[in-house]
């Protein structure tokens, strides 16, 4: 019974990754679907009611309500956004799902976490694995694991978001209410943001002027420059610098061909890799002539960031680390 569980749940995440099959196979709350957009609006409905310390409370999430009996004692976070949340709340969670490109457990996070149990991947969860560690929260996303819900949901209270990205601040306060702790995020998103403040005056003070920057990821199979409705295209928009007008899009990302490579000129330009570099264009495009003309380059100002932080972070924990490791790219 378990194998053939099992089964069924790595059939349906093969089917969630393989999005060119075509538009019908792709979730509404997916880049291009037609949900993506409202996804931020929705996401600030989610939450509870319930007073801090008040059990049973119900939470208002994306497949519906949850009602938590008591204060969650164990708890099963299915991607990076959800692991950094917790943790930055001081919860070690005792399972998580890691993405395919980053399969362990993030440098930045380190043993904030503790030691979780592996439950899979994002995209193919354990549910035996699940199980066994005998939860009492599960979080998740709708985009990630709609098809588990439920499954999930008959393991152990399940709470989800519409998706990880753009969404990460209502993301992080609908985990805070299932875990009774919103009035601990809300301290921690105002430090967030007096620090993106800072970090974009302290740019324009020591250049004098806010440069443009782009954003640039390399994946197996396309090159991507993020826009303003990804997870790094809201931070640097908290910290009031700008981007080119390639990236000035109100979506998750562009993607462009090696011959479009132009696009991704800027005054700074900051490169990641999801996985393995070797399995992306990364090398040859840096290598060839048309990334060479970039007027960023030749100024020495394409840097190679982190991916698990500036990209699969997805929490408050990656975007204070973006924000000091932007200030000290730019500053120094």
């Amino acid at each position: 019974m378990v194998g053939a569980v099992l089964a069924s749940v790595a059939v349906l995440a093969v089917a969630a990754c393989g999005q060119g099959a075509g538009q019908a196979d792709r979730p509404a709350v997916a880049q291009g679907g037609s949900d993506f957009k409202k996804a931020g609006d929705e996401s600030a409905q989610f939450g509870t009611d319930a007073k801090p310390g008040e059990f049973p409370r119900t939470i208002r999430h994306a497949m519906g309500e949850t009602t938590l009996a008591k204060r969650p004692e164990r708890v099963i976070v299915l991607d990076v956004g959800e692991l950094d949340n917790v943790v930055a709340l001081g919860i070690k969670p005792v399972g998580v799902a890691y993405t395919e490109g980053s399969p362990t457990m993030p440098g930045y996070i380190g043993d904030r976490a503790g030691a979780p149990a592996s439950v899979g991947t994002s995209n193919s969860i354990n549910l035996e694995a699940v199980s066994k560690l005998a939860p009492d929260l599960i979080l998740g996303s709708k985009l990630r694991a709609e098809q588990q819900y439920d499954k999930l949901k008959a393991i152990a209270p399940t709470v989800f978001s519409l998706r990880p990205g753009y969404t990460w601040q209502a993301n992080f306060r609908l985990n805070a209410a299932a875990l009774d702790k919103s009035a601990q995020a809300d301290q921690l998103l105002g430090d967030y943001t007096r620090h993106a403040t800072r970090t974009g005056d302290a740019v324009a003070a020591k250049l004098g002027t806010r440069p443009t920057i782009s954003m640039v990821r390399f994946m197996p199979g396309k090159i991507r420059l993020y826009a303003d409705k990804s997870f790094i295209g809201t931070i640097l928009a908290d910290a009031k610098l700008p981007r080119p007008q390639s990236q000035q899009v109100d979506d998750l990302a562009v993607e462009i061909s090696t011959e479009q490579v132009g696009k991704a000129d800027a005054d700074w330009i900051f490169v990641g890799s999801y996985g393995d570099p070797a399995k992306t264009a990364q090398q040859s495009v840096q290598g060839g002539p048309l990334w060479q003309q970039l007027g960023a380059v030749k100024s020495g100002h394409a840097k190679t960031v982190n991916d698990e932080v500036w990209y699969l972070g997805l929490g408050v924990l990656a975007a204070e680390a973006v924000l000091t490791d932007l200030e000290k790219q730019l500053t120094s």
